[in-house]
């Protein structure tokens, strides 16, 4: 499954740097992050829990980029 979100984030450096943060959680199977869009765009692992990945994700984005935001 896919689906987008909507982010906040100051600088193209940040956003790769989130990019590589979700790309490196589990059950993510591919994330793809548009700095001009300010979108991510994840694509979960077969049979993977979206709520509970995603929050993953948040949490390892904030650490590479502590004032960058999602909107789940």
């Amino acid at each position: 499954m896919k689906k987008t979100y909507k982010i906040d984030v100051d600088c193209a450096n940040c956003a790769n740097k989130m990019e590589e943060a979700a790309n490196k959680t589990p059950g993510v199977k591919e994330a793809v992050v548009n700095f001009m869009a300010l979108k991510m765009k994840v694509e979960f692992e077969d049979g993977a829990d979206i709520d509970g990945v995603m929050q993953k994700v948040v949490e390892n984005c904030k650490i590479v980029e502590d004032d960058c935001q999602i909107y789940l």
